[in-house]
């Protein structure tokens, strides 16, 4: 018990630390500025990562399905009558496929392994989806929480830049929760309000869909 609440208290010391730095430099996402913390964390008191790993993640993997279920409180604040339904259908298919092929893709054309270009197609979706697709399709975990944090960070890091010119809190909001998932999400709501609801809407919507469609087709296709 003393093990897990060392590592819990850890990761809260290295998220209250990034707080206030990610104000200072909103361009790194909090999440960024806490794994270097945490890296820096683990080396000054001499703690093995494997071993920290091994006492939170546990922890951790239950807390995100927690945040997973969450999403719904801002959802609920979200107006519904006013959404252009046919062009958010087609974003959301096209965002979700799309997602899925060019990843896979680039993976086929490099020669890796089967297993690693099934974990590519997680990408674009949170981390607790993402871990269930992972074992539908016999992927490595490990890889596909890396591609995961990795495209979130990446997305969120170039979001200023990319989003420059869009006024549109809801267009914003939406390019973020598709692209950069629930890292994008929480740089969505930096924007504000309703950049980051619909942020959720889009990180929501596509991890539902993608989630039904991507294991089908491809458990469809391993049986051709």
């Amino acid at each position: 018990m003393f093990a897990v609440l060392s590592g819990f208290f850890i990761t809260l010391i290295a998220y209250l630390v990034a707080k206030p730095i990610n104000k200072r430099l909103p361009q790194i996402p909090v999440i960024v500025i806490g794994m270097f913390l945490i890296i820096g964390l683990l080396f000054l008191f001499g703690m093995p990562y494997e071993s920290y790993m091994a006492q939170v993640n546990p922890l951790f993997n239950r807390l995100l399905g927690y945040v997973t279920v969450a999403l719904a409180i801002p959802l609920a604040a979200m107006r519904y009558d006013d959404l252009p339904l046919k062009a958010m259908l087609g974003i959301l298919v096209f965002a979700s496929i799309s997602a899925v092929a060019l990843p896979m893709g680039l993976a086929y054309l490099l020669h890796m392994t089967d297993s690693s270009i099934m974990a590519f197609a997680t990408r674009a979706v949170t981390t607790p989806i993402a871990i269930n697709i992972a074992t539908l399709l016999h992927a490595p975990i490990s890889m596909v929480i890396l591609i995961v944090i990795l495209s979130g960070v990446i997305g969120a890091a170039f979001s200023p830049l990319i989003l420059r010119h869009i006024n549109d809190e809801r267009a914003s909001g939406l390019a973020l929760g598709l692209a950069a998932h629930a890292i994008g999400t929480a740089q969505a709501w930096q924007r504000g309000s309703v950049a980051g609801r619909y942020a959720a809407f889009g990180m929501a919507v596509n991890a539902v869909f993608t989630a039904i469609w991507l294991p089908t087709f491809i458990l469809y296709l391993q049986k051709m």
